[in-house]
């Protein structure tokens, strides 16, 4: 039974009620943690603008705290999962009270937006990534445009005679080790080392990778758990009560049938998470 779920039964409604206000407090308390600064970043295209974040660290450290205070429940470590853009920080923990469990999660959801530092070096890098893709891209057209003649060129000089272009791909399957020679000297002709070029541009983009930067937003709203897994941006504070029976867990049970004993026990959980959000 999700705390929250309308019921005709008092105590739950009483739970219901502590839930309401834990959620406030939870909000109030993200709301805080999700407050924005100004950075300066770099688009793509070298402008520099500003960009708001905040710091994910903050909701890591507090939903540690949370944790460290909440004793004798089962705790689950503070975790962070990561798809693509979409990042999403969470707890959760459970506690027994008689044959029922009560069961907590915490969590926000946030998307990832990268820009570069902004840096010359970034400016510098793209514009020698240019270079090098102006370079190959020019020199691998003329080559492609020339290709099968400079290929007939290289095998009359190798001593081939008396073959055209439909001999081509005969000669260079029964030999690859003359396929490559050919292609190395045609390589070498042209005046480009192409694999060098590659080689570059591969340092250059590791290099641009090392100097990305992430920036995070979300909006301090609660969302529930079918938002949360479609990705949308929130926080979730949400409080399962089950009734156990022979290890199974059961969401649907009479309320009715609980001790004062059971009720007054899971009423001061609720009251004890309230003040461990809160602080």
């Amino acid at each position: 039974m999700r705390l929250g779920t309308r019921s005709p039964n008092e105590f739950i409604q009483t739970l219901n009620k502590k839930n309401e206000i834990i959620q406030k407090i939870f909000v109030e308390k993200i709301t805080e943690l999700t407050n924005t600064v100004e950075i300066k970043v770099m688009m793509g295209d070298s402008t520099v603008t500003d960009q708001k974040t905040f710091d994910p660290k903050k909701i890591s450290d507090y939903f540690q705290k949370i944790n460290q205070k909440l004793e004798g429940w089962s705790l689950q470590d503070v975790s962070i999962s990561n798809n693509e853009d979409i990042r999403r920080i969470f707890t959760k923990f459970e506690i027994m009270e008689g044959n029922y469990l009560i069961s907590g999660h915490l969590s926000i959801q946030f998307h990832v937006l990268l820009y570069y530092k902004p840096e010359q070096r970034v400016i510098d890098c793209q514009k020698e990534l240019s270079e090098i893709v102006d370079l190959t891209k020019n020199r691998e057209q003329e080559l492609s445009d020339n290709s099968d003649q400079l290929v007939l060129n290289k095998l009359k000089e190798l001593g081939y005679k008396d073959f055209d272009h439909q001999n081509l791909f005969e000669i260079f399957y029964e030999n690859d080790e003359l396929r490559e020679k050919i292609f190395a000297d045609i390589e070498k002709d042209a005046g480009t080392n192409f694999k060098e070029l590659s080689d570059k541009k591969k340092e250059l983009f590791d290099e641009l990778d090392t100097m990305l930067m992430e920036t995070y937003q979300t909006v301090p709203v609660l969302i529930d758990d079918a938002k949360l897994v479609s990705g949308e941006e929130g926080c979730l504070c949400s409080f399962d009560l089950e009734f156990v029976k022979n290890s199974n867990k059961e969401g649907l049970f009479d309320p009715r049938k609980m001790s004062e004993e059971i009720k007054e026990k899971m009423s001061n959980r609720l009251d004890e998470l309230e003040k461990v959000i809160r602080s």
